[in-house]
């Protein structure tokens, strides 16, 4: 029985299945979208809503420049970045996290990915999913603001031609 065994195994190793979600959110927090299976994209949100809470913990900090931070606060936020450098691989993304994706998520109470089923893949029909962060585009919000941009709204545009 697998009472308080959280989490799939996916036929790997415990290190090699740290090393591919560590990738896996990595590519995430760069890309913002990334394409995989159903199960990895939903084993992944985890990983990644873990890591983005640990960068929204800091709260008003990140909003003042470095130097203005107290050495308290400046504490506080060099123990976010190793605490999150720990599924984060490069500095570059790192520092994405910080100052680009934890602003754009600050007043969101969770629920930092999205997931969207696009069907089976051609060699072995696995479910693919989409999993992407929430403040990108969705398809169906491109989808909108094309329309709203060609002027085929019907009732959002009609108001400002008054």
């Amino acid at each position: 029985m697998r009472h308080q065994n959280s989490g799939r195994k996916f036929s790997r190793s415990s290190s090699h299945r740290k090393a591919m979600f560590r990738n896996m959110v990595t590519s995430l927090i760069e890309h913002e979208r990334i394409t995989t299976t159903e199960p990895k994209a939903k084993e992944l949100r985890r990983f990644v809503e873990k890591t983005i809470s640990i960068s929204l913990r800091l709260g008003d900090i990140l909003q003042k420049p470095k130097d203005q931070r107290s050495p308290a606060e400046q504490g506080k936020y060099i123990h976010a970045l190793r605490m999150a450098s720990r599924m984060i691989r490069t500095r570059e993304v790192l520092h994405k996290l910080f100052d680009e994706v934890a602003p754009k998520l600050a007043g969101r109470p969770g629920g930092y990915t999205r997931i969207l089923k696009v069907g089976q893949r051609v060699g072995d029909a696995a479910p693919m999913a989409i999993i992407e962060l929430v403040s990108a585009a969705s398809p169906g919000a491109v989808k909108a603001a094309s329309a709203a941009s060609t002027g085929t709204a019907t009732s959002a545009g009609s108001d400002s031609a008054d």
